[in-house]
């Protein structure tokens, strides 16, 4: 399995786990990084950070750090 940051700009990948308890695990759940859905990833900015997703009809963007928390499938 990969974590979200590996996936390339213009991939769809679908959200296997956010492991953890932290507050940011929780809190990308609550931005609908929930298992089972499906994330494209649209755009990262020059320097890489932050990444830019569309899940569930709309953009979200979050760190690096954040999005090599998320396990994901192809």
């Amino acid at each position: 399995m990969q974590s979200l940051e590996e996936i390339g700009v213009g991939q769809t990948a679908s959200i296997a786990d956010v492991p953890g308890a932290d507050a940011v695990s929780l809190r990308l759940l609550e931005m609908g990084l929930t298992p089972g859905v499906r994330v494209a990833v649209v755009g990262r900015a020059p320097l890489g950070d932050p990444v830019e997703l569309e899940v569930r009809g709309y953009r979200l963007s979050i760190r690096r750090r954040e999005a090599a928390l998320v396990t994901v499938t192809t």
